[in-house]
């Protein structure tokens, strides 16, 4: 056997026995595998993407109506407290924070099926946290504004009154969160994209980014940064 024949042949069997080696960048869904260290850990060390497309997960201050078709005598409309706890009716307190609906169901479940048999109920939310971001910095109003149908980063700073005539247009900062611990920060040009230039580097705000419009120059930013050192930029307001 020659030894391209034998390299092949090798090659062959690594691909039949490891096809992660090739393969495995995606997961049985489809999803692209971490491949960077801002991937790879959740960890307050290393950032972890989170996905798009996540379901909401309720948060204090959250209002839900447990309803009981069976049993309507436990209905109850419930708010999720400051440390993420609901009080149920006749099944005492239950931790929701964090949970999505479906979760939820599951947990409250389990929690009356002390006292039901094979209790039947559904959750409704009632009211949420509505979507927001804030704009800081060198602009008219800084603040927290409600996220209505699609935004963009300009069309969110013309929200906040526009700019002052010390705003530096040309290096606005978007912070957009990663996780609990960390934020991507990404260098906008205002200036260009207003002149009518890269109109495609406008991007869309998200619930809960945060513009940060400086005075002077930023001479460097990570990408990634602490979400407890986020604070410092809109401290100067």
């Amino acid at each position: 056997m020659t030894r391209n024949m034998m390299l092949g042949a090798a090659m062959a069997l690594g691909l039949a026995l490891c096809p992660a080696g090739v393969r495995a960048q995606e997961d049985p869904a489809g999803v692209p595998a971490p491949s960077s260290p801002a991937l790879l850990s959740s960890s307050s060390a290393h950032p972890s993407l989170q996905r798009r497309d996540a379901r909401y997960r309720l948060c204090a201050s959250d209002v839900i109506a447990i309803s009981f078709p069976l049993t309507p005598e436990f209905d109850q409309t419930v708010n999720i407290q400051p440390d993420g706890f609901v009080s149920l009716l006749g099944a005492g307190d239950l931790k929701l924070e964090g949970l999505t609906l479906g979760e939820s169901e599951n947990a409250v479940k389990t929690a009356y099926s002390k006292i039901l048999r094979d209790p039947l109920l559904t959750i409704e939310l009632k009211d949420f946290n509505k979507p927001y971001f804030i704009v800081g910095g060198q602009v008219a109003k800084p603040g927290k504004y409600d996220l209505r149908g699609e935004t963009t980063a300009t069309q969110a700073i013309e929200m906040a009154g526009g700019f002052n005539t010390s705003a530096k247009h040309s290096q606005v900062l978007l912070f957009r969160r990663v996780n609990d611990a960390w934020d991507e920060v990404k260098v906008l040009d205002a200036k260009h994209i207003l002149a009518g230039k890269d109109v495609n580097e406008d991007p869309e705000i998200q619930p809960g980014d945060m513009l940060y419009v400086p005075q002077n120059f930023v001479s460097k930013i990570d990408r990634f940064i602490p979400r407890s050192g986020v604070g410092a930029y809109f401290q100067t307001n």
